[in-house]
């Protein structure tokens, strides 16, 4: 457990002088002027494979997430292990709770041509003010965590944008259902989360459709043109084939590193002093880690005391998904392969039974 922390003071670090002009369009208009350039230096681990734990049918057990209040000072964080029942998400109207952290405002990102957005890779588009973050979660839905995540959102009355990989949401489409039910904004995040770099180009597409058709069948709705390099590695090509798809590219601002820390209680430190430093940004954080799910309500409670304000990102449109690929992945949904040949010409009796 972390000792106790003083509010922290937002820092004034001002991104580049000379942009090249908004893609997002308010809703909300925010009043706070622009900070000056950071130069980002939490880069993703460019070795960073995902690992995930092998599928098993039974749920994982849902840790009991309480709606933390603010206070000055860093909380104690569960043990290792989850306990208890799964909270009901909350069906407060949150504009009347004063108490939760909130919404600040909402803007509309408008995909033509594959913008890029997070100062890691992307310097183009600044549209944060002092002081806003974009909460963003990769890897899931995942079994304990993401209901986890859910529900300390919830709590705050806030709202994020997820980035599923495509074969953990056929294994979870009720729990990917449960995100979209929130009204939170749903992107992709690749098929099997492979380096794309390292693919060829038919192999990398193949990857991108495959998550696209997966999550939004799971989803059973259409996505945000959102899509999010796994360990966000990319070509040119690919950014250009992005373009042509008019699929927006999100990168980050500031990473959490969750995937490599495993206490919350470090998760937290991570995030609000790379926070502290920035002044504002896009926040990479994942679902899929239970070290996020149990530390994500300090850091919303701390995102509350030291005056940050959320920022929910909605597409203008949503992605047109490729009909060959929805129909593999109907396929893969119902427990089913790509494989559609009838079974006569997959199977066939060679040698009869012996008297």
């Amino acid at each position: 457990m972390l000792a106790a922390a003083g509010a922290l003071a937002v820092a004034a670090a001002s991104f580049a002088a000379g942009r090249m002009g908004r893609v997002v369009e308010p809703i909300a208009k925010a009043t706070s002027e622009k900070v000056a350039e950071p130069v980002p230096k939490t880069g993703m681990d460019p070795a960073r494979t995902l690992k995930s734990p092998a599928f098993q049918s039974p749920p994982a057990p849902t840790p009991s997430v309480a709606a933390a209040a603010p206070s000055n000072s860093f909380h104690s964080f569960p043990g290792a292990e989850w306990t208890g029942e799964a909270p009901a998400l909350r069906t407060q109207t949150c504009p009347g709770n004063r108490a939760a952290l909130g919404i600040s405002r909402v803007v509309e990102i408008d995909t033509a041509g594959g913008p890029g957005f997070g100062f890691e890779q992307f310097k183009a588009h600044d549209f944060l003010e002092a002081g806003e973050v974009v909460l963003t979660f990769d890897d899931g839905p995942w079994p304990g965590n993401t209901p986890a995540v859910l529900a300390a959102l919830a709590a705050q009355c806030v709202k994020a944008t997820f980035f599923p990989i495509g074969k953990h949401a056929t294994w979870h489409p009720e729990i990917l259902k449960q995100v979209v039910a929130q009204g939170h904004t749903v992107g992709s995040h690749t098929w099997s989360h492979v380096d794309l770099s390292k693919k060829s180009m038919a192999d990398a597409q193949d990857e991108i459709e495959r998550g696209i058709s997966a999550v939004a069948i799971s989803a059973g709705r259409p996505l945000a043109p959102f899509f999010r390099f796994p360990a966000l590695r990319h070509t040119s090509e690919l950014t250009a084939y992005l373009g042509q798809r008019n699929i927006g590219i999100f990168s980050a601002d500031l990473d959490s590193f969750d995937f490599k820390i495993k206490k919350p209680d470090q998760v937290v430190l991570s995030v609000m002093t790379k926070l502290k430093r920035l002044g504002k940004g896009i926040i990479l954080m994942h679902d899929f880690q239970k070290s996020t799910a149990t530390g994500l309500p300090e850091i919303l409670v701390q995102l509350k005391v030291n005056g940050y304000k959320v920022v929910q990102l909605k597409p203008k449109d949503t992605v047109a998904t490729l009909p060959e690929y929805d129909a593999a992945m109907a396929k893969a949904q119902a427990g089913q392969t790509v494989d559609a040949r009838p079974t006569e010409t997959v199977v066939r009796t060679i040698s009869g039974y012996a008297n």
